[in-house]
């Protein structure tokens, strides 16, 4: 696991600039991040994740519906 300290506003690059994750909120004990990304390329939460491995790789809305990668 790479550990990386960034600032408000900071960002990492993965992938050659592929993804680049932007620190965009530090509140109390949590930060707010976000993704720009291909959107071919899915982004999940962990839990979401478990669950879209858990329904054979088909996307799960919340609510248990399919649903497009961004919506999580």
């Amino acid at each position: 696991m790479l550990i990386l300290s960034r600032k408000k506003g900071g960002q990492v690059i993965i992938g050659g600039g592929l993804v680049t994750v932007t620190l965009v909120e530090i509140r109390g004990d949590k930060v707010r991040l976000g993704f720009e990304a291909p959107r071919e390329l899915p982004i999940h939460r962990a839990e979401v994740q478990r669950r879209v491995d858990r329904a054979g790789g088909r996307r799960i809305h919340h609510g248990g519906e399919e649903d497009s990668p961004r919506s999580h």
